[in-house]
């Protein structure tokens, strides 16, 4: 059995640490703390084993996986002290002995689990990605209940193997723009439009920015020749817009955010040109490790994470924020799609 030594020895890794901060209000499998933590996974089963072993970590078998959480015996002496009385928490820390033999966490006291609440505490305030961790954390658990995304993973993973006559996922589009209200749509890094040509069948009026000459020269042809006459393809950089303050409905970033120099400044610029109470949505690719795309499409930024993406607009002032994965490509490099919906505040 470990002693007291081994178990602090436990402890003293940082990664352990935000291991725990996590397991101290949730139960997380190993695939949920790899998505969190962004470690591999021999990594992370390691980290447990040796938490477990301490006694400080236990786990309960949930189908095919193992759900692991802060052991009860700890669980419970932390939760205690974090309402224990300031003067008992101050006359000194004596540590139980070390593990029982039913396996009882070496800090089984209110004395012991004075000091675990304590290094807790402190490590939540000195580890520098405690915080970040919580976010992901968030978003980890908002996958869990969003029993919609499922659905529709498993639809998009279908439609592309199963014929249904006259059922794809442009006719259900087509068919949600049909109910979308007549509004003044700002369309960032539109290329040559296609998507703003597409908005433009129910906006009151498209503003189609983007940083190529020739790209606006193709999409304004496009119009001409189409008989659109509601979107106006403007020449400018989505970090400084040539669009009025509060000048729009809603803003689009369709696969484009990932283009800019500054991201943040886009989106920033974003928030600046929507009225009171507007919207923002963003369609982009999830982070990946396919390099190469900065060759192949010029990309200078290799994806978003939910986390990232989800700081960013709250920074910019954005609310109600919300990220999901809509979809997951078969083929290599397997890139998925991020989508973000936020919300600026009304007057």
């Amino acid at each position: 059995m470990p002693s007291i030594v081994k178990i602090l020895r436990v402890l003293a890794d940082p990664n352990r640490l935000r291991i725990l901060l996590l397991l101290q209000g949730e139960e997380l499998s190993v695939a949920e703390l790899q998505e969190i933590l962004t470690m591999g996974q021999s990594t992370i089963s390691t980290h447990l084993s040796q938490l477990k072993q301490a006694g400080l970590v236990e786990d309960r078998r949930t189908g095919k996986s193992n759900l692991y959480r802060l052991a009860t015996r700890a669980s419970e002496n932390v939760a205690v002290l974090k309402g224990h009385d300031s003067s008992r928490a101050d006359s000194g820390i004596q540590l139980a002995g070390p593990l029982d033999a039913e396996g009882s966490s070496a800090f089984a006291t209110p004395e012991a689990g004075n000091f675990l609440h304590n290094l807790l505490a402190t490590a939540k305030a000195e580890i520098p990605e405690a915080a970040p961790d919580q976010a992901a954390m968030r978003l980890v658990l908002r996958k869990r209940q969003d029993k919609m995304r499922s659905f529709f993973d498993s639809v998009a993973g279908r439609l592309g193997r199963d014929y249904v006559p006259g059922k794809s996922w442009k006719s259900l589009a087509e068919a949600l723009l049909r109910l979308m209200p007549p509004m003044v749509i700002a369309d960032l890094g539109a290329g040559e439009g296609a998507f703003a040509m597409l908005l433009a069948e129910r906006a009151r009026q498209v503003i189609a920015v983007d940083t190529s000459a020739k790209m606006i020269e193709v999409g304004r042809d496009q119009a001409l020749r189409h008989g659109v006459q509601n979107v106006d393809f403007r020449l400018g950089d989505m970090e400084e817009v040539p669009i009025a303050d509060g000048e729009v409905d809603l803003v689009f970033f369709s696969q484009s955010l990932h283009h800019a120099l500054h991201p943040a400044r886009a989106v920033e610029e974003a928030y600046r040109i929507l009225a009171p109470g507007g919207r923002l949505v963003i369609l982009d690719l999830v982070r990946h490790r396919f390099e190469e795309a900065r060759e192949l499409y010029a990309d200078e930024w290799l994806g978003f994470s939910e986390v990232d993406l989800e700081s960013m607009l709250e920074k910019a002032g954005f609310t109600q924020v919300q990220t999901s994965i809509v979809h997951k490509e078969p083929d290599t490099p397997q890139f998925q799609t991020l989508l973000a919906v936020a919300h600026k505040p009304g007057k």
